[in-house]
């Protein structure tokens, strides 16, 4: 009776590990993004993440929504400092996300500030 609840508990944590390396490892897609930044926040209560937003219409009607994962330290000091400004971003989306990463699919890779094809300065 022992050996095969054994059995199914080591498959059942097995496919749970996994699923995890296929979701952390194994990107959706990877794309680039760009448009104003309007928002880079650190929230969260218990878990803090970063997430952000850009504006990618006149009206500010298109919104992308990203996250940044913590590890990504210049890459959030980047965004921080180019708030405001447009700017150009490089993703990846994940196939899912968890709470403990960010609200969203879509994660933030490397950020360039870039000339804002609206205005001329």
């Amino acid at each position: 009776m022992k050996k095969p609840l054994i059995i199914g508990i080591s498959i059942i944590i097995i496919a749970f590990t996994l699923y995890l390396a296929f979701v952390y490892y194994v990107p959706y897609s990877e794309g680039v993004r760009s448009g104003e930044l309007i928002k880079i926040s650190h929230k969260g209560f218990v878990v803090k993440t970063w997430e952000g937003e850009i504006s990618q219409g006149i009206s500010g009607a298109q919104i992308f929504k990203f996250s940044v994962a913590r590890k990504k330290k210049g890459v959030i000091d980047k965004l921080k400092e180019y708030q405001g400004a447009y700017v150009k971003v490089n993703y990846e989306e994940r196939y899912t996300t968890f709470f403990w990463w960010g609200d969203t699919k879509y994660f933030i890779t490397d950020v360039q500030r870039e000339k804002s094809p609206h205005f001329n300065k």
